[in-house]
C-alpha cells in the first residue's frame, strides 16, 4: 500500500483532476460539451497525430511491431465485445454502443501522461505509436462502427472521407519518411495546436460527464467497464511478448492498452448520436475506477 499511493498520487491524480477542472467549469458556466467535441476532432486531433508521426525518431521494427500491437488488441477485444452483444441481443444502438466502449483506449491524453509520468520519455515514444495506431483505427474502424448505429455500412464508409485524421495520419509518414520539414512559421502553429489536444481532451471529458453522465442500463455499462479495465490489460499481457514487445516497449504498449474508455468515444457517440449517455457514464466509471487497476499494474511493470 505504501508503493500503490505515491504511484497513483504522482502519475494518476494529475490527470484526472484536469479533468475535474473540466467537469467545474461545465456546471458553473453550463458550457456545451458538442462545440469542442467538433473542435478536438476536426482540429487538436488531426495536428496531434501529424505531429507524433512525423516527429517519431524509432525505427521501422518499432513503429510496425507497436502498431500491429494495438490493431491487435482493439480487434480482439472488439471481437469479444460484438459476440457478447450478440449473445446478449441488444438493441442497434446499445449494441454498437457497447463495441465502441471496448475498442476505444484514452491512448492519449491519459495513456502519453501516464507512460510520460512513470517510465519517462523512452516509453513515451513507443506510447506514441500507439496512440496513433488506435487514433487511427478509432478515425476509421471506429468511426465506421458508430456511424452504423444509424446509418447504413456505405453510408458509414463514406464517412471516412470526411475525416481529417485520415488525412493528417498519411501526412505525417510522409514527413517522417522524407524528412521533411515545415518552415518554422508554419511549425510553430502546428506544434501549438498538436498541444492543446490532450489538455482540450481532458477538459472535454470532465464536461461531458458534468452534462450526459445519467445512463442507467446497469447490465450493460458493467459488461462494457470490465471489458475495458479489466479484459484490456489481460490481453495486452497475454499477448505483448508474442508481438516482440520489450523494455520500455513492453511497458508502454500493456499500459496503453490497459487505459480506460477513450474520451474520444464520447465525441463519436455525441456526433452519431449512438447512447451518448451510455457512453459518457462508461467513460466515467472507467476513468474512475481505472486507478484500482492501473496502479496495480504500475507496480508490476516496475514503475
Amino acid at each position: 500500500m505504501n508503493t500503490l499511493f505515491p504511484l497513483f498520487l504522482n502519475n494518476l491524480f494529475p490527470i484526472l483532476l484536469v479533468a475535474g477542472i473540466g467537469y467545474i467549469l461545465g456546471r458553473i458556466l453550463q458550457v456545451d460539451p458538442q462545440s469542442l467535441s467538433r473542435v478536438v476532432f476536426y482540429v487538436f486531433s488531426p495536428f496531434l497525430v501529424f505531429d507524433l508521426l512525423s516527429n517519431s525518431q524509432l525505427s521501422n521494427n518499432d513503429i510496425f511491431r507497436m502498431m500491429g500491437f494495438a490493431t491487435l488488441q482493439m480487434l480482439l477485444i472488439g471481437s469479444i465485445a460484438f459476440l457478447l452483444g450478440r449473445i446478449l441481443k441488444f438493441e442497434r444502438k446499445q449494441f454498437v454502443a457497447m463495441i465502441l466502449c471496448a475498442i476505444t483506449v484514452n491512448a492519449g491524453n491519459y495513456g502519453l501522461s501516464l507512460n510520460l509520468f512513470a517510465f519517462g520519455e523512452a516509453a513515451l515514444a513507443h506510447a506514441s505509436l500507439y496512440f496513433v495506431a488506435s487514433a487511427i483505427l478509432t478515425y476509421t474502424l471506429g468511426v465506421a462502427i458508430a456511424s452504423m448505429g444509424s446509418m447504413s455500412l456505405i453510408q458509414s464508409l463514406k464517412q471516412l472521407i470526411i475525416i481529417p485524421a485520415v488525412y493528417a495520419a498519411a501526412l505525417g509518414l510522409l514527413f517522417n519518411v522524407f524528412q521533411w520539414k515545415f518552415p518554422l512559421f508554419i511549425e510553430r502553429p502546428v506544434t501549438l495546436l498538436s498541444d492543446a489536444a490532450i489538455p482540450g481532451m481532458l477538459i472535454l471529458l470532465g464536461l461531458q460527464l458534468q452534462h450526459n453522465g445519467r445512463a442507467w442500463n446497469l447490465g450493460a455499462i458493467s459488461l462494457a467497464s470490465a471489458l475495458r479495465l479489466l479484459g484490456g490489460p489481460l490481453l495486452a499481457v497475454a499477448t505483448a511478448g508474442l508481438m516482440g514487445l520489450q523494455g520500455d516497449a513492453y511497458k508502454a504498449g500493456i499500459i496503453e492498452a490497459s487505459m480506460p474508455t477513450a474520451v474520444l468515444s464520447t465525441v463519436l457517440a455525441t456526433e452519431f448520436d449512438v447512447k451518448p449517455a451510455f457512453v459518457t457514464t462508461v467513460v466515467f466509471l472507467t476513468t474512475i475506477l481505472s486507478p484500482l487497476t492501473l496502479t496495480p499494474l504500475l507496480a508490476y511493470l516496475g514503475a
